[in-house]
């Protein structure tokens, strides 16, 4: 557990207090008192490349000023690639020129293209089992982005430059807060949380990690769709129910009364397991190495070092006919005679193949390991220094 709370600790300190006390309840302000606790998470100059040097294409990022998003074609300009025309590029100039002139620049999906912030956010996801995004908010002096409002999904924001001045509306109708938030801290917002934040006479730079949790009205609304899935319900009202709507109210009743008769009896294993499936299969594999892997995959031998992939999806079930593994963002099906080789690749960290020959024999868990490189669970366990 502490490898999963890993990401969780670094956020708010005492991972266990947070989740018990302030998880989905009341926002909180982490201030560690070190400017340098995120270094090398995001920074001005990391921004400053990204969108000078990355070509970054709407809507990747946007510019926002008083409230309002800039229109797309203020920053951006057509250009050709290969073929192509292509409409969405950023006008590098356009943007630092409305930066300097009070816009904030905000970065979009950077859990999924700047490496550093993908690593936080998918240890995190593996923290919390809540899907995570991630946005970075750039803001010159004396500035404000966005107005009061509140986000559907909780935050955290995370303050690598500068200090911001917030004001949070506590969901339980307590007073305000107005605080600043400082470089190295912290400030959590359960959804729904209002708030609004703004620059003083230093530029301002923060990460805004939201967490799209699952909630026990998903759930329950999978639990009540399983249920109302019985043909039955598929009759139709009666032929003139609309002109006299409350004389069909005790026929809905008697519906009323059932639905609760069967969701009372109702297993409550399947809509949560659907639940956790599809938490599990949405999570993009970290694919780093990957070209290297499929370069030196003919290699791979009965002695090659091999390594699981860091927060990467591994779930097995099996059923009359296959071993089913769940990969992120896919399902393999392989045979039954595989189970317990491939439930042993579930439990090593770092192996060869031949770790694996008691349960199978060498052409296939050199096959299984292969696949395995191929569907980005494992990967070859090179030097820090890439040999």
């Amino acid at each position: 557990m502490a490898d999963r709370a890993s990401a969780l600790t670094r956020l708010v300190g005492d991972a266990d207090r947070f989740l018990d006390e302030r998880f989905g309840r009341a926002p909180l302000h982490v201030r560690t008192g070190d400017a340098a606790a995120f270094d090398g998470l995001l920074s001005l100059d990391d921004v400053d490349r990204l969108v000078a040097a990355t070509g970054l294409r709407a809507p990747s990022f946007r510019l926002v000023r008083d409230g309002r998003t800039l229109p797309r074609s203020a920053v951006t300009r057509s250009v050709r690639i290969g073929s192509r025309p292509v409409s969405d590029l950023v006008d590098v100039q356009a943007v630092h020129r409305e930066f300097a002139a009070g816009a904030s620049i905000v970065l979009q999906g950077l859990h999924r293209s700047f490496a550093p912030v993908a690593e936080l956010c998918r240890s995190l996801e593996v923290s919390l089992t809540h899907p995570v995004q991630a946005n970075a908010y750039l803001t010159p002096p004396v500035a404000q982005g966005l107005d009061l409002h509140a986000d559907p999904h909780d935050v955290f924001a995370i303050q690598t430059h500068g200090v911001k001045r917030w004001v949070v509306h506590p969901p339980d109708g307590s007073e305000p807060w107005d605080l600043e938030v400082r470089a190295g801290d912290v400030l959590y917002l359960p959804a729904g949380a209002r708030h609004a934040a703004q620059t003083l006479d230093r530029p301002s730079l923060h990460l805004t990690i939201g967490v799209r949790t699952t909630t026990w009205r998903d759930v329950l609304r999978r639990a009540v769709d399983d249920v109302l899935a019985e043909p039955q319900l598929d009759a139709p009202l009666p032929a003139g129910w609309a002109d006299d709507p409350a004389r069909h109210a005790e026929a809905l009743t008697g519906h009323l009364r059932d639905l609760a008769v069967r969701l009372a009896r109702a297993d409550a294993v399947p809509p949560l397991e659907a639940s956790a499936d599809a938490f599990w299969s949405h999570r993009a594999p970290d694919l780093n190495g990957g070209l290297r892997d499929v370069l030196e995959l003919d290699q791979l031998d009965d002695t090659t070092p091999l390594c699981r992939r860091p927060h990467a999806t591994f779930r097995v079930r099996t059923d009359d006919e296959v071993v089913r593994v769940q990969l992120g963002d896919r399902e393999l099906h392989l045979p039954l005679a595989a189970e317990e080789a491939v439930r042993r690749l579930g439990s090593l960290t770092v192996l060869v193949p031949k770790d694996l020959d008691d349960v199978a024999d060498e052409p296939s868990r050199l096959v299984l390991c292969r696949r395995m490189v191929q569907e980005g669970l494992l990967t070859f366990a090179r030097g820090t220094d890439g040999a």
